[in-house]
Order: C-alpha cells, then structure tokens, then sequence
C-alpha cells in the first residue's frame, strides 16, 4: 500500500510537470517557467532523479539567458546521471535511461554554441553523436539525429581550443 502510495505521488509530480510543459508549449512562458520553479522547490536539488532530470530539461527550454539555460541543461545532465533504469520504467517503458544522454547533449551543445564556446559545442556533439545508438528509428529517435546533424553544421567539426 505505501509502495503505490509513493508511486501516485510520484505520478502526480510527473502530471503536473507535464502541464507546465503544456503552458510553455502553448505559448505561456512566464506561467511555465514559474511553475517549473515551484515544483523544483518541492523536488530540490536532492530529490528524485527523473522529476529533477525531467524538470531541469523543461525549464531549459523556457530560459531567456543562454548562460541560465545552460545551468538547467547541466542540472538535468547531472540528474540523469544518477538515474537508474529500474525509476526511469517506474514511471515510463523505455529501453535504458542512455536514451535521454543524445538530447542532453544535444541541448549543451547549443547552449555552448549560443555562448560562443565552439570547442564546448563541438565536444557535446561529439557526445551526442556517440549515444546516438540508444535512439529508436521513430520520429523522435530521427528529429533528434537530424538536429545533431545540423548543429554539427553550423559549429563545425574543429579543433578543441575555443
């Protein structure tokens, strides 16, 4: 009973994540962006892996400032990290947490590149491109490998030093 108690509470914490993104994506940024950072008071920055990663990830995206979306790219990178497959298909049937590593480091990448760091860029793409075999042949799977292809044409392949 406690067990699924727990997993409810986590369910509503991925629902109500999910309707700041619909706010976003729905074009109202500031209530998003506004919800994200009450829910990650709820979360904090020790709490759960996947409300954080997933959070983190979002709340990216609603960021104006190139350096405060980094911050929330590196946040969700760090979340993942510590994720494991077992919480990742608690909530979700997916193949391995690995999948989520190609858009991660697709987003820093484009934070870098908005930044003008090319050398950070080009290393996250690199990382990108390397995780590319845990994306399915689906449309998200191929948008994300579309979207590393083109970011790696703007930045380039060059050298390490910015």
């Amino acid at each position: 009973m406690t067990e699924q108690q727990e997993q409810t509470a986590e369910d509503a914490m991925m629902t109500r994540i999910g309707q700041a993104v619909m706010l976003h994506h729905g074009g109202d940024r500031e209530e998003a962006q506004g919800r994200f950072l009450g829910l990650w008071g709820e979360i904090g920055e020790n709490g759960d892996p996947l409300h954080r990663c997933t959070l983190a990830h979002y709340m990216a995206d609603t960021q104006v400032d190139p350096s405060d979306e980094l911050s929330w790219d590196l946040r969700a990178l760090s979340a993942a990290d510590e994720l494991t497959d077992e919480r990742l298909n608690e909530h979700h049937r997916s193949p391995a947490v690995r999948g989520f590593y190609p858009s991660l480091h697709l987003n820093l990448a484009a934070d870098y590149a908005k930044l003008g760091r090319p050398a950070a860029a080009r290393s996250h793409l690199r990382r990108a491109r390397g995780a590319e075999g845990a994306l399915g042949d689906d449309g998200y799977g191929k948008g994300i490998k579309e979207a590393i292809a083109r970011l790696t044409a703007e930045v380039g392949e060059g050298s390490e030093e910015e």
